[in-house]
């Protein structure tokens, strides 16, 4: 391991390496920047026809990666009449390269094409799905992470990707809550800003860097019933105090795109919502990108009931969307409606405006070609300087929800029993929204275990269970070609070897969870619990007596009650990505002291859902004490979830102090420092997420019982202690009242620090203006 934690290091300190303009240069660079890219553009549009305006504003698909169920057809010759303004779908400098050399060398005015993809969590290498890394708490990794998928995406030509999702989810049976950073707001807007930073860089002209698109805007994650494409519908209050924030997040950060959502919002569908738009998004936060439709979108309006295909499009450019992903309305109605007045020449010409300075952003115009490279795609991608960081992010994702009698780590002795469907899979360890990574180059568990463990170990192996027998779900495998690997043999059979396999070991490992296709798009469950053939071989292995370490795989929270009261130990895992394997075996053997924290609350039971730590109080709260009737609660569970937000264990323990302030008494603009002291109690190096709530007990608005504001990460050895302080300002005190003003209003605050959303240490503090 020694050479591994080398290049760690060696990783770290050249991603350190990093140039910092300062701000007034950048601001000057950036007003003689933009004057000559406006010159530029209107310069190109007095040459334009009108067919040729409109052809900017079509994104079509070649049908490579699908991620809906229309492909567009006459794409070459589309692109020679100047009818496309870009792919996506599609990678590979061979197919990007020769469709860009047909645009420009063969279009009247030779305008290059932008080319787009969805690369959620890596491109070739896979890192673990959005969900898993934001439970690191990392802004560092999860900023490589993304500047590596850029890296790797732009060497095959690629120069937009359909990432950062930054939707806000409450409901895990919504299977793309696996795509998102979970509940938080706050915690969603830092990892938005990280997400963005590390695709764009500081210039989007770099042959490395892609211009990022912010998705799916607008509430996508407040779907009702957790089902896909549902309808959304909530108070103006709730949008920006909860589910806005992340994407103004990535706006200021200097996104280049977004992507209207399926969903309606105030009634309207995103993609056709002026206010939305045009009114939040362009005059109230000030966006200067360009806005492109979710797949098949402006189409989909008509059976949203606003009109033909004719209208609706219509309907959508006056709305503020300037790009039309595969539906073609825009490219094939828009002429038609220029002519009947029902739209202007003007708001065409905006469009494709903010489409064409996209282009000129990317540095496109300078060089069509920038950045596809057959060199780079052979040698820049899968490198090891990337598998080592996925294994790193992977590591620092991971959740160590219970360990009874700290079973774990493991130790590197006797006979272990890696038991369950997911334990030597190769298919199931990217996780979902993987576009280009290849499942076959991932390390499986079974391979990372023996590469780890060393000689003192025998390992051991059953499958167990198929990961599902369910005929429903097993049909409904998506990207590629990949379907469950089924075993033939009777379910049975399967426990019964598994068992006999079991009886062998000292202690046992049950690799179980969900398949990646049982999360994402398209992939709603009303029942979160581990699915049914596994479950079975759980209680069957319960029963032989043998410790049970259970490693999960999952794309959203689940419901695991009986795991939780049954089972020794459980390592949520999500889905891993290329170095799975190598990763828990990492953690398993505690060559790595798992450090991660929920970002998404785990139910009890379905019958919660919805369910987050920042809910309201209610006029009758149930606190646990005293008579339970006529107050908040139900009849049949407890209220509080199994694991709530910001939670997380370590391989060692931490104890916090009381928290110190340092004034009881503020007011205006005066900075609140709040400190406590964390110690390591337990006999291993571990790091920890410090983690600062504020609560506003009285106000104009009924307020959320607690928000998250800040943490810090540190890292402790045994005994070791540390002064933790947080600086508090009144900005951390703000919120939408009634007139949707973002303001503060004096009074109590309670000051509360802990280990997660639910064990924290507080004070009191009186604030007036």
């Amino acid at each position: 391991m020694k050479n591994y934690f080398s290049n760690r290091q060696s990783l770290k300190v050249a991603l350190l390496c990093l140039l910092i303009l300062p701000g007034s240069i950048i601001k000057a660079q950036t007003k003689d920047g933009d004057a000559k890219m406006n010159a530029f553009v209107s310069g190109l549009m007095q040459k334009m026809t009108l067919d040729e305006k409109l052809g900017q504003l079509n994104l079509v698909t070649s049908g490579r990666a699908l991620t809906g169920s229309v492909v567009n057809k006459d794409i070459e010759a589309n692109i020679k009449k100047g009818a496309i303004g870009g792919i996506f779908g599609v990678y590979g400098t061979d197919y990007i390269g020769k469709a860009q050399e047909i645009a420009v060398k063969n279009s009247r005015l030779h305008i290059p094409l932008i080319f787009g993809l969805d690369v959620i969590h890596g491109h070739r290498t896979i890192f673990p799905i959005p969900l898993g890394m934001s439970a690191s708490w990392d802004m560092g990794l999860i900023e490589r992470s993304a500047k590596i998928a850029a890296s790797e995406a732009t060497a095959e030509g690629i120069n937009w990707v359909f990432s950062p999702m930054v939707d806000i989810a409450r409901d895990p049976r919504w299977g793309r809550i696996s795509e998102g950073s979970g509940e938080d707001p706050w915690l969603g807007s830092q990892i938005a800003k990280a997400m963005v930073r590390g695709y764009q860089g500081n210039d989007m002209k770099k042959n490395d860097a892609v211009m990022a698109c912010v998705k799916h805007f607008a509430l996508y994650g407040g779907a009702e019933a957790g089902r896909e494409y549902n309808t959304v519908d909530m108070s103006l209050i709730k949008m920006y105090q909860d589910y806005l924030p992340p994407y103004k997040a990535a706006a200021d950060a200097g996104a280049g795109s977004f992507m209207s959502s399926f969903n309606t919002i105030n009634g309207v569908p995103a993609t056709a919502n002026q206010w939305l738009l045009t009114d939040v998004l362009r005059k109230q936060w000030g966006f200067k990108g360009f806005v492109v439709s979710d797949y098949t979108s402006v189409g989909e309006l008509t059976a949203h009931g606003l009109g033909d295909l004719q209208t609706v499009s219509a309907l959508a450019l006056k709305a503020g969307l300037d790009m039309d992903m595969v539906s073609e309305g825009f490219l094939s109605t828009l002429k038609k409606s220029l002519k009947e007045g029902k739209v202007t020449q003007q708001e065409i010409d905006q469009a494709c405006r903010r489409v064409l300075e996209a282009k000129y952003k990317l540095g496109l115009f300078d060089n069509p070609y920038k950045s596809i490279s057959a060199d780079r795609e052979s040698k820049d991608e899968l490198t090891q300087v990337n598998r080592i960081a996925a294994r790193e992010t992977a590591e620092h994702s991971f959740v160590l929800l219970k360990n009874k009698a700290q079973i774990l780590p493991l130790k590197k002795s006797g006979t272990i029993a890696f038991i369950g469907p997911l334990a030597d899979n190769h298919s199931e360890m990217l996780g979902t929204w993987v576009i280009a990574g290849d499942p076959n180059k991932s390390v499986s568990v079974m391979e990372g275990i023996k590469s780890v463990a060393g000689p003192d170990v025998k390992i051991i192996y059953a499958r167990g269970s198929n990961i599902t027998d369910d005929s429903l779900l097993n049909a409904r495998s998506w990207f590629g070609d990949k379907k469950q690997l089924k075993d033939n043999r009777s379910p049975q059979e399967m426990i019964n070897e598994a068992v006999e396999t079991a009886n062998k070991a000292d202690v046992v490992v049950a690799v179980v969870g969900e398949s990646a296709d049982m999360s994402g798009e398209a992939a709603s469950r009303s029942d979160i619990s581990i699915p049914k053939s596994q479950k079975d071989l759980l209680r069957a292995l319960y029963k032989i007596g043998k410790p049970i370490v259970l490693v999960l795989f999952n794309g959203r929270p689940l419901t695991l009650t009986w795991e939780d009261s049954h089972l020794d130990a459980i390592l949520d895992v999500w889905a891993p990505g290329t170095e799975a394997g190598n990763a828990i075996a990492d953690v398993l053997f505690g060559n790595y002291n798992p450090a991660g924290k929920i970002t998404a609350t785990f139910p009890r039971s379905v019958g919660q859902i919805p369910i987050y730590y920042n809910h309201k109080n209610t006029g009758r709260p149930f606190d646990g004490k005293g008579p339970a009737k006529f107050k908040s609660d139900y009849i049949d569970i407890s209220n509080d979830p199994l694991y709530p937000f910001g939670y997380g264990l370590s391989y060692t323990s931490f104890s916090y102090s009381d928290v110190k302030l340092s004034k009881s008494n503020l007011k205006g603009n005066e900075t609140l420092t709040a400190t406590v002291t964390v110690t390591n109690t337990g006999k291993l190096t571990g790091e920890e997420a410090v983690q600062l709530y504020v609560s506003d007990p009285v106000a104009s608005i009924s307020r959320s019982v607690k928000e998250l504001k800040n943490y810090k990460k540190i890292s402790l050895k045994p005994g070791e202690q540390k002064e933790v302080s947080f600086n508090i300002t009144t900005n951390d005190l703000k919120f939408y009242n009634t007139k949707l003003n973002y303001d503060w209003e004096p009074g109590e605050f309670i000051i509360q620090i802990g280990t997660n959303s639910n064990d924290v240490h507080a004070a009191s503090v009186q604030w007036s203006k």
